[in-house]
């Protein structure tokens, strides 16, 4: 339980107090300095970040699972499996080891649609249906084979791209990180929909956690990241903002530097991550997914259980602190 104790008085000309210190002004965050709290939306930051989808039923499956039914003979309709099966990830998959949990998709479909793919339909009547059908919310009701929020704008604008950024809505660490399109992103991550390593850059950078802590809230002792207050609030420098094409600001000089810093701190965090004397990387069971990172040995396994962003950023290695002060110092020039 957090509490916070507010005291009013009569007038507050005289003498105010925030935290056991005498201040000229209070702020209505209860900050003293710039009032952040009113900050106001940038246009130029709109329609870019989202919440992922919400499901409201047990939709996943294990890959085992997803990989037998998209190497199954085509639907009756003459369609495969994979038109409704994407890999999954929530927030725990993003900070931790992926699951290697899929989930039946059956956004934008009817039920006559969606029940011509045999396999998935019958699954998801048997673990979602029943729960949904004593919703009281109508539409859960009556459409329980469809995710409760679909995010369709979203499901647009990342269906364009090979990649996205993602972050957890509620993390100890802000962490920004790239994952396939093909992923269903959950509602417990925040999806910036680009592709280009100068927006990776400037989100990664300590100008923008300071931002976002300041202006996010919290959930227990974790700070909370929203598309709205956090990310639409914070202005981007001049030339880079997120309705600026990567194409555009190609030939950007300070474009440039960030980017090189961004992917290399990418590459050094997949390179901690994943060991190439520890993985195998196979092409999945069918095109269109990301390749599976498989351990080459038990021993492998256990180690790289280890390996996680949450982990990596606790640890804070010297190579790690390096890469992050040369990518703010690339969004500093800019």
């Amino acid at each position: 339980m957090r509490v916070s104790i507010i005291a009013f008085g009569n007038d507050f000309k005289e003498r105010q107090e925030l935290n056991g210190k005498v201040v000229d002004e209070i702020n209505a965050d209860l900050e003293i300095g710039p009032k952040l709290i009113s900050s106001k939306r940038l246009r130029e930051n709109s329609a870019t970040a989202f919440e992922g989808t919400k499901k409201y039923g047990s939709f996943e499956v294990p890959g085992s699972v997803a990989r037998g039914w998209l190497l199954a003979p085509t639907n009756v309709n003459g369609r495969p499996n994979s038109d409704v099966l994407r890999p999954w990830l929530n927030g725990r998959d993003f900070s931790a080891r992926p699951s290697d949990r899929w989930i039946v998709d059956f956004s934008g479909l009817t039920e006559t649609e969606a029940n011509y793919y045999e396999a998935p339909y019958q699954h998801i009547q048997i673990t979602v249906k029943p729960d949904r059908q004593k919703d009281r919310n109508l539409a859960t009701r009556n459409r329980w084979w469809r995710f409760e929020r679909e995010r369709p704008h979203l499901r647009v604008l990342i269906g364009r791209l090979k990649r996205y950024i993602a972050t957890t809505r509620h993390s100890k660490f802000r962490i920004f990180s790239w994952v396939h399109s093909s992923t269903v992103p959950d509602s417990a991550l925040v999806v910036i929909a680009c592709d280009d390593d100068v927006a990776l850059g400037v989100l990664h950078s300590r100008f923008h956690e300071t931002w976002a802590l300041r202006l996010g809230s919290s959930l227990e002792d974790r700070p909370r990241y929203t598309p709205t207050t956090t990310f639409e609030t914070f202005s981007f420098p001049e030339g880079l903002t997120p309705n600026i094409s990567s194409k555009a600001c190609a030939a950007n000089p300070r474009a440039i530097v960030i980017a090189k810093a961004a992917k290399h701190l990418d590459e050094l965090r997949n390179a901690w991550l994943n060991p190439s004397d520890l993985i195998d990387i196979v092409p999945e069971v069918v095109p269109g997914y990301p390749d599976r990172i498989l351990p080459k040995t038990e021993a492998a396994a256990v180690e790289l259980k280890k390996r996680t962003l949450t982990n990596l950023y606790n640890a804070r290695p010297q190579w790690l602190v390096d890469a992050h002060r040369d990518l703010d110092t690339a969004v500093a020039a800019a």
